[in-house]
């Protein structure tokens, strides 16, 4: 099995991460304006891409699986890209100094492929996406995302 681990600082307190991180509108700040479903335990968060012209790229469904305030929040992928199905993303919350320290994991890919090597890029923008969200209130979610290359 492959995973994907990310770490961020920001520099923001802990419960205005976790805002961006648990609900639709928060989600829908920094990682695509397509985000819809609820944010509960036992909910499903749903996201699609689209390309700045209206073309949908694709999407994921999740069930949201952990919500804990003070330091995490994990989903399981239930619909998406075969890669994807099954696989648990996490966003673990902690303080150090002044920053809100993200540690992410997509964790339970089946096979390291050229797709895995893509959505590890990918996370990392949408990370710093995030980032700004909480620190400037402005992200970069999808459709106006960082392309970085011909899957976009």
């Amino acid at each position: 099995m492959t995973d994907i681990v990310h770490r961020i600082g920001i520099k923001a307190p802990v419960a205005k991460v976790y805002t961006a991180l648990s609900t639709i509108e928060g989600l829908a700040g920094w990682w695509t304006e397509q985000t819809t479903g609820a944010s509960k335990v036992g909910d499903v968060a749903s996201f699609r891409f689209h390309l700045e012209t209206g073309e949908l790229l694709g999407g994921f469904d999740m069930d949201v699986m952990e919500l804990s305030p003070s330091d995490k929040v994990r989903w399981r992928v239930k619909d998406g890209p075969a890669e994807w199905v099954g696989t648990d993303i996490e966003f673990s919350l902690s303080r150090q100094d002044d920053f809100t320290v993200v540690m992410f994991s997509h964790r339970g890919w089946r096979e390291e492929v050229e797709f895995t090597a893509h959505c590890s890029t990918k996370w990392a923008t949408f990370l710093l996406s995030l980032r700004d969200l909480v620190e400037t209130g402005k992200g970069r979610p999808a459709p106006g995302d960082l392309r970085i290359g011909n899957w976009h």
